[in-house]
């Protein structure tokens, strides 16, 4: 027998009872949620009909589900330290608490506190960039694409850029060198082959048009074999002597030497100035562990050139970056404690032996959340870098092995993790679930986490 609908009660009566869903909601969209469950009650006719608590509780759900922010923090078990899909790099505390202090008060952004006069936001970062890097001057953008984009835009507008076949890039997204030189309005110059570029492509290739010479840091690839490039050096001493300007984009810029962390060594940003580099564009959020930035250091005037561009004031930063990134690149002032401070390199460094022993205390208490059928072991697995940094770098981890009784049970989990109060993202390989541990700081929020997991939906 279909269920009397006129027994369900009013909404103004629900919304008597639902004092906590108005303060947490508001009453608009407490009212719509109500309504919303009593439709669905309507149509589905169920058998005995639920009560006012019930009714209130799928208010709350729908609530929470339609509420939930898209950008809340998650567990990032992909094994990928950098991963761009996931926010790359995490804040130092020291930048937190800067960017949150800016966030809070009014700040001198463009105010020279000394004269009373306007300021410049760049010159928040200047000093310690220029003493950082050794660089005469520096300016700071939204990202490193947009620095590379300004800096052709800035010497080479209409002229030629000339830069080898070689180091034509396309990174994420389907984004290509050659297409951010066509917006910045430089004209490119292909020299030498995919795998050999010498310094005769180079001078053969230098006429009155030529605006600049580009160099690119491959930093997501590799080629291998039969291989040669010109060195940074031997550019620099190609432009001086021909009277254009060197722009040398690393990319993954980095400001300390990171094989004293257990990494392969990259060329700095130092490193890329001492060869004579007339301006360097590099990332604040890759390997520098900063929020998203575009930093361009070099010559006094180039960057002065950079600042009266027109493109500068639709690409610059605002406060709470600005704060968060000076806070950052302070910490690279005490090298011996970087690595306790900055969490990109903490999690980069972090020693295989730690990680495995939180394998093994985390596998049986991961597979007393499991359903039946699904099993939980601690494997040994590699990490990587990620971001395009040292593509071909990967770091010794551990990783929860997690295997399910068959079919699409994995791929059910994996949805199931997703939609956890904190989702988990790991990785499928060879038929079973990794959640590799290498980023995982939180061990006791993980497994309290996983006891949301819905069962029943994994049956």
């Amino acid at each position: 027998m279909s269920a009397d609908l006129r027994a369900l009660p009013s909404v103004d009566r629900l919304l008597g009872e639902a004092a906590s869903l108005i303060e947490a909601h508001g009453r608009a969209a407490t009212t719509q949620a109500l309504r919303d469950t009593l439709k669905e009650i309507r149509a589905e006719r169920p058998d005995p009909l639920p009560d006012s608590a019930a009714l209130i509780a799928a208010a709350r759900a729908q609530l929470d589900r339609t509420t939930r922010p898209g950008l809340r923090p998650l567990f990032n078990l992909t094994g990928t330290v950098l991963h761009t899909n996931l926010g790359r790099a995490l804040l130092a505390e020291a930048a937190i608490e800067a960017a949150t202090a800016a966030m809070r008060d009014a700040v001198a952004l463009e105010f020279d506190l000394a004269t009373g006069r306007r300021g410049e936001r760049d010159s928040h970062l200047r000093g310690l960039l220029c003493e950082l890097t050794g660089a005469e001057d520096a300016t700071v953008v939204n990202n490193n694409a947009a620095a590379v984009l300004i800096a052709l835009n800035t010497l080479g507008a209409g002229r030629e850029a000339v830069v080898s076949r070689g180091e034509l890039i396309e990174i994420g997204g389907a984004f290509r060198m050659p297409d951010i030189m066509a917006r910045a309005g430089v004209r490119l110059v292909e020299v030498g082959t995919t795998n050999r570029t010498h310094p005769k492509d180079y001078l053969g290739a230098i006429t009155a048009e030529t605006g600049l010479i580009l160099k690119v840091h491959t930093s997501n690839y590799r080629i291998e074999g039969f291989t040669a490039e010109v060195s940074g050096s031997a550019l620099a001493r190609i432009a001086t002597d021909k009277k254009v300007p060197l722009l040398n984009d690393l990319g993954s810029g980095t400001l300390v030497d990171l094989s004293r962390y257990g990494l392969s060594r990259e060329p700095t940003v130092r490193d890329a100035v001492a060869e004579g580099a007339d301006l360097v564009t590099f990332s604040g959020d890759k390997l520098l562990g900063g929020p998203q930035a575009g930093f361009i250091v070099g010559r006094r005037e180039l960057v002065a050139a950079i600042n009266r561009n027109p493109m500068k004031r639709a690409l610059r930063l605002d406060k709470i970056r600005l704060a968060a990134l000076e806070a950052t690149l302070r910490l690279y002032r005490d090298p011996d404690r970087l690595a306790e401070r900055l969490p990109t390199l903490a999690l980069l460094a972090r020693p295989q032996p730690a990680i495995e022993a939180q394998a093994r205390r985390l596998a049986p208490r991961v597979a007393e959340r499991l359903p039946a059928g699904f099993t939980a072991q601690a494997e040994e697995c590699r990490s990587q870098i990620g971001s395009g940094a040292l593509p071909l770098e990967t770091l010794p981890s551990f990783a929860l092995r997690i295997t399910a009784p068959g079919g699409r049970a994995l791929e059910a989990l994996q949805a199931a993790l997703r939609d956890l109060p904190r989702p988990v993202v790991g990785r499928l390989q060879e038929g079973a679930l990794l959640l590799d541990l290498r980023c995982l700081t939180e061990e006791a929020a993980f497994v309290e986490n996983l006891a949301a997991l819905d069962h029943a939906a994994l049956a």
